[in-house]
């Protein structure tokens, strides 16, 4: 396996004054067909909450009792939480902060550390939060797919207590099915699901009117005061409620992780006009229900329905949770693309499921751990009630990132006053403390299972990037200038083969670690040397005119850096042959590319004047030794390259 060290360079800021570069993934697909797919993969999450949600705030660990003025609180604060954190904060907000077209912690992050770039250590903070927030996000992709099967399955109990053996096993088939269809792409699944969805939402909409029009006074759960009076009497009990509303918010956040694979209009548009209204019509008729039958409380949901539709609902709601996962698990591939093209993942095998969208993409690596994932919470915790001990903190934690983030996008790189800038996102800070607070009293009912995936995987991505610039720093440090060794070898004899080789390196101003293995075992040049790199910026597209930059060195010799963002797809045949505009040209068939394959090999002590523990040296070995190749990544050609290894010590 090739080493990180050739696999690319991220740097921190975008190349000077681009050009203005839309991303490829909404805008050649019509907007009506991106609509439908949108509502079939981004709303699931959100659009499954009723499921659960407001059952869990009457449980008795909640202290919150059954009287009618407490559920016209509680469907109050549901409703304004939507409104607030989710129509206000990411519909309006969030998603205007895309990255060239492209969503995510992580797209933020870099738009957050461009807006800082003249202050290195804040720069250096604010891209950790942006990992620790990506973390997150994944512990998320895990208990979402489980909470949302579980709690649809679970309604078959309301149809008879004998399906109650059935609950689990049903629930692991249906999930493995789902994460059996990711292969076929976002697009397929979106125009698969989309319908249903659509179904969904208008289900939830109608029963949820039926139920308003018998008892309307859950109406008065549309006056904020009914909300504010609810949390604030409460005293500090009011935690515990807090961490049952913010269940109603998940699959907020998959808003913004999606706009890659969709485009912020589509998003927007139906959130407002299907999506939210449905939500609120749905939670308010649950209201309404319990107002007039308190023992409704066991499955609020289910019960709206008559007894005739339940089983039809148990199954519509059973599809509406695929759909719920999918939401998350299509985020988790965009997030993963966008950690290994800015460094902090080790590359894995990516596959490309549209023609149209570059956005649009399927990590089979991914998608099996969080398969495994998945599957051991279902097992582990056994149902949706147990999950919800989980669920939240993940989420909260990283809407509290995202707002933090924000607001270094809207006074950096929007340069909004501070006055309005503190307006736009110190109200949403407030809440998301809030609700941070509400899922932390949760920790050991189940809240540390997404702080331990997260933990890991930061362990995990701060090894690899830090491994990086060790090796980086060691392959500098041990190599050869590349200027002065060229005019060395200029008067040499040395024979000369009539093809083009490519050296790709981490550092073109040193001497490829391929080129002296070649020199010292074959004692031959080729006529055209190419030494080139791969840099990604931060910034989700880089736009073609700006793609190559080329510097003949003489001698045939050639430097050239290859720019792309975190979501181009880099193809690097295709980009060198913009190099025949600068008098390079490169016939593929007289083209080899010779890679050096490092072997890292762990160190204990300092290396190059910074330090890692000999642990994560250990660690970082055995990811370099994972890492996916570095020529199928790249697009090069398997009958053209060669590979030289050498040992590395760091």
């Amino acid at each position: 396996m090739s080493s990180p060290s050739l696999s690319a360079t991220a740097v921190p800021t975008a190349p000077a004054a681009p050009a203005a570069a839309d991303p490829p993934s909404p805008a050649r697909q019509g907007l009506a067909a991106l609509t439908l797919a949108a509502i079939g993969v981004v709303y699931g999450d959100i659009g499954t909450s009723p499921l659960y949600t407001l059952k869990e705030v009457f449980l008795p660990a909640t202290g919150v009792a059954l009287t009618p003025a407490n559920l016209i609180g509680a469907v109050s604060a549901i409703f304004w939480a939507l409104m607030l954190v989710v129509t206000l904060k990411y519909v309006l907000l969030v998603l205007r902060a895309d990255n060239r077209g492209e969503g995510g912690v992580l797209a933020l992050t870099a738009l957050a550390a461009q807006a800082v770039a003249g202050r290195p250590r804040l720069r250096s903070a604010l891209l950790l939060l942006g990992v620790a927030g990506a973390t997150l996000f994944y512990g998320d992709s895990i208990i979402t797919p489980a909470i949302s099967v579980l709690g649809a399955m679970e309604g078959l109990t309301v149809v008879t207590p004998a399906f109650t053996p059935w609950v689990l096993p049903l629930s692991l088939a249906v999930l493995v099915g789902l994460f059996m269809v990711q292969r076929f792409g976002t697009a397929a699944v979106g125009r698969w699901f989309g319908p249903v969805i659509v179904l969904w939402f208008g289900a939830l909409a109608a029963v949820g009117v039926l139920q308003i029009l018998r008892e309307p006074a859950i109406l008065a759960a549309l006056n904020p005061l009914r909300a504010w009076q609810f949390l604030t009497g409460r005293g500090w009990h009011v935690l515990a409620a807090v961490g049952a509303i913010v269940l109603a918010l998940t699959g907020a956040e998959a808003l913004y992780a999606d706009m890659g694979h969709f485009g912020r209009r589509p998003i927007q548009w139906t959130w407002c006009a299907l999506v939210m209204p449905s939500l609120a019509l749905n939670y308010l008729g649950q209201g309404a229900l319990l107002i007039a039958d308190q023992s409704a409380i066991a499955n609020p949901f289910f019960r709206l329905f008559p007894t005739a539709w339940v089983l039809p609902a148990v199954l519509l709601a059973t599809l509406a949770a695929i759909i719920a996962s999918q939401a998350v698990i299509s985020g988790a591939f965009s997030l993963t693309r966008q950690a290994m093209q800015l460094g902090f993942l080790p590359r894995v095998a990516l596959r490309h499921t549209s023609a149209q969208a570059e956005g649009q993409i399927y990590l089979p690596a991914v998608n099996r751990v969080l398969l495994l994932g998945v599957l051991g919470a279902v097992l582990g915790f056994g149902s949706s009630s147990a999950l919800a001990g989980a669920y939240g903190i993940a989420v909260t934690l990283t809407m509290l990132i995202t707002t933090v983030l924000t607001w270094f996008v809207v006074r950096g790189t929007w340069r909004l006053p501070a006055t309005l800038a503190i307006v736009a996102t110190g109200g949403f800070l407030a809440i998301d403390a809030l609700l941070v607070a509400g899922c932390a009293i949760k920790f050991f009912e189940g809240g540390w299972f997404p702080l331990a995936v997260g933990a890991l995987l930061f362990g995990l991505m701060s090894t690899w990037s830090r491994g990086r610039a060790l090796l980086t720093d060691r392959l500098r440090r041990d190599g050869l200038t590349l200027e002065p060794f060229i005019e060395s070898i200029a008067g040499a004899q040395l024979p000369r083969t009539e093809r083009t080789v490519v050296y790709p390196v981490a550092d073109c101003s040193t001497v490829p670690q391929a080129l002296l293995h070649n020199l010292k075992h074959n004692q031959v040049l080729h006529q055209r040397n190419v030494v080139l790199t791969v840099v990604f910026h931060e910034q989700a597209w880089v736009p073609e005119s700006e793609r190559l930059a080329l510097e003949a060195l003489g001698h045939g010799f050639w430097r050239v850096r290859l720019h792309f963002g975190f979501m181009d797809n880099p193809d690097v045949p295709r980009a060198l042959a913009l190099a025949s505009a600068g008098g390079l040209l490169l016939e593929p068939l007289a083209t080899s590319y010779f890679l050096s394959r490092e072997t890292v090999v762990p160190m204990a002590g300092p290396a190059g004047g910074t330090s890692m523990a000999l642990a994560r040296k250990r660690l970082f070995a055995a990811m370099c030794q994972g890492a996916g190749s570095a020529a199928a990544y790249f697009g090069l050609p398997d009958n053209a390259v060669v590979e030289l290894g050498a040992r590395v010590q760091i």
